[in-house]
């Protein structure tokens, strides 16, 4: 018997038709299913409840925060994970919802690659340096101020060595697959998948060097709360596991050499993804412009071809009728005006 997990929301899992076609498809492929639809979040440090060790597949139905939880089930397992996009945006997807039926299929007969993605392991020193906690992450670690009407002050460094100190709401630390969430809308680059490296990114710093820092696999980021720092600060992993850090703590951050399976089925360049997820322009905006102005003339144009074919045929009909008298109940009304504009344009044509 093969065994898959599925993975949604409570909410998708009682109201949604393709959750339960994705179950019923499994079925008929042979598999036997579990559904998963509570993902709460360990404590930082602490294991995450695990799918059994004879799992195939994890099939996820959501968007990038429902598969970024189904991580959590398949930590150092090597059991893939397939993401169909029932969310928003759904970069860690591989179909989307209206593809349901092809993924069922193509998990039926094995009919796909794995995408090996790195992961970040981080470890958090108290102030004595007596305890350690190690978490990890696929996306990214933030290190934020605890109280928000303080900033956090932070010392940041690579392989042992300061580079800089300041005041801050705090810091990204994102692997190459977390590039385009968090840290791409606080305006780190975009790192492709197969890159091994680790960039931070500084939020909202009162400091004249606050650009990102990219590092490779064999360095280390550290994040140190100074000890006169108005606030403590908190540490998360992929927006779910959490942790208070007191003043003094040290936070370290290196590519882990674990990474997280995701199936791939369709073989797609990284590059294509980006450009369709976000909807990025294939021209540039002068371009862009210049098709928009020929849009409007072409409007123009032909708004210009009915209204003359309009009033032609007008003047043939006013030859075989009497003109009637204009009364104010013949007055136009504020509807007959639209396109004003353009069609005193087409006269100078």
């Amino acid at each position: 018997m093969r065994h898959a997990v599925v993975v949604t929301h409570a909410r998708l899992r009682d109201t949604s038709v393709l959750v339960r076609e994705a179950v019923e498809q499994l079925k008929r492929a042979g598999f036997d299913v579990k559904v998963v639809d509570s993902l709460k979040p360990p404590i930082f440090g602490n294991p995450s409840p695990a799918v059994d060790d004879d799992t195939e597949i994890v099939v996820v139905l959501g968007g990038d925060g429902t598969i970024l939880g189904a991580a959590e089930l398949v930590y150092d397992s090597g059991i893939p994970i397939l993401g169909v996009n029932l969310g928003h945006v759904g970069f860690l997807a591989e179909f989307e919802s209206f593809q349901l039926s092809e993924a069922i299929s193509r998990v039926a007969d094995q009919d796909y690659s794995i995408d090996e993605r790195r992961l970040a392991s981080v470890s958090v020193t108290s102030p004595d340096g007596k305890r350690t906690i190690s978490d990890w992450a696929l996306n990214d670690i933030t290190v934020q101020q605890e109280e928000h009407d303080h900033m956090i002050e932070l010392s940041i460094g690579v392989d042992g060595v300061e580079a800089s100190s300041f005041s801050c709401d705090g810091v990204i630390v994102s692997t190459p697959t977390g590039s385009t969430a968090y840290a791409f809308s606080a305006g780190g680059p975009i790192i492709w998948p197969d890159v091994q490296a680790l960039q931070l990114i500084p939020l909202a710093a009162h400091a004249l060097f606050t650009r990102p820092m990219v590092i490779g696999e064999h360095s280390c980021f550290f994040i140190d709360v100074l000890p006169d720092s108005l606030t403590a600060g908190w540490i998360c992993c992929d927006g779910r596991r959490k942790m208070r850090l007191e003043h003094g703590s040290r936070t370290t951050v290196q590519l882990s050499p674990l990474t997280i399976r995701l199936a791939s089925l369709s073989g797609v360049p990284f590059t294509n993804r980006l450009v369709t997820k976000f909807d990025l322009p294939s021209v540039s905006l002068r371009q862009h412009s210049r098709l928009e102005e020929r849009k409007r003339e072409n409007m123009i144009a032909s708004e210009c071809s009915r209204r003359s074919t309009g009033e032609h045929t007008d003047e043939l009909d006013s030859r075989q009728r009497p003109a009637n008298r204009v009364n104010s109940e013949d007055a136009v009304d504020d509807d007959e005006y639209d396109g004003l504009t353009d069609w005193r344009a087409c006269g100078s044509n």
